[in-house]
């Protein structure tokens, strides 16, 4: 299998590292992708952890990296909100919530759902149905159904979001994977066309399929939160591998 892609795109957690573990042999891939001059951009939609707490991380782990270089759904949100002058409540992780401290909360008119783990109780939620059935706008932090943590896999942010549409009649705007706007974001701080960055993660909707229908190449691994029967769900066109460290390089 030969290489036509000039940037690539990788997810974080189930691709690269397992809780704070590199997967084998992603260390040396990453050493090897930089070598090859191609453009690289880390696309994650983790809503635990501040970006410059990812990078830090990430370091420590073997991987160079920069804050240049990550692309987060949190982010993405702050921006948005900002942007339009939103108050939102902020049902997010504790993690993250001074990213949006310079953001106005008070009578919110929007609510932004992130992966609030135990705070996303019924009074929390209820809240959130509340506002939303009262017009606001719902705000996801990515859409993801399911991650795997070092306790294993995990309920993600989708589910809440999904329960609220539904309830609340309405439509959520999503701030991450598998928005096609989050990866445009990307695609266009490469410099490239979309056809010519490759996205590479373990989950086949968020980041195979939703890259593939932004535009993207797409390469599901199976490491992280891939379970067999995934390649089913391949949009035509993605690869498919073991892991990140058999990803054929441009050149080799």
């Amino acid at each position: 299998m030969t290489a036509d892609w000039k940037a690539l795109l990788l997810d974080l957690s189930g691709v690269l590292f397992d809780g704070r573990r590199p997967i084998d042999g992603a260390v040396a891939f990453m050493r090897r992708a930089r070598q090859s001059g191609r453009p690289l951009r880390f696309v994650t939609n983790t809503a635990t952890k501040p970006a410059a707490t990812i990078v830090d991380e990430m370091r420590q782990m073997g991987f160079e990296a920069s804050l240049e270089e990550l692309f987060t759904a949190p982010r993405a949100a702050h921006d948005y909100i900002a942007s339009r002058g939103l108050r939102p409540y902020c049902l997010v992780h504790p993690s993250i919530r001074p990213e949006f401290d310079d953001v106005p909360q008070t009578d919110p008119n929007c609510v932004l759902l992130g992966d609030a783990r135990d705070e996303l109780n019924y009074r929390n939620l209820n809240r959130a149905f509340r506002l939303l059935h009262a017009g606001a706008p719902l705000i996801g932090i990515g859409l993801n159904r399911y991650f795997m943590d070092e306790g294993g896999m995990m309920l993600d942010t989708g589910a809440f979001i999904r329960g609220l549409e539904w309830a609340a009649g309405i439509d959520a705007v999503i701030m991450g994977k598998p928005s096609a706007a989050f990866f445009a974001q990307v695609v266009a701080d490469t410099g490239l066309s979309a056809g010519d960055c490759l996205m590479v993660g373990d989950d086949v909707v968020a980041d195979v399929a939703g890259a593939v229908a932004a535009g993207l190449q797409g390469c599901l691994v199976r490491t992280g939160k891939f379970r067999p029967g995934d390649e089913s769900a391949l949009p035509q066109g993605a690869q498919v591998i073991d892991r990140i460290e058999e990803l054929v390089l441009p050149g080799s």
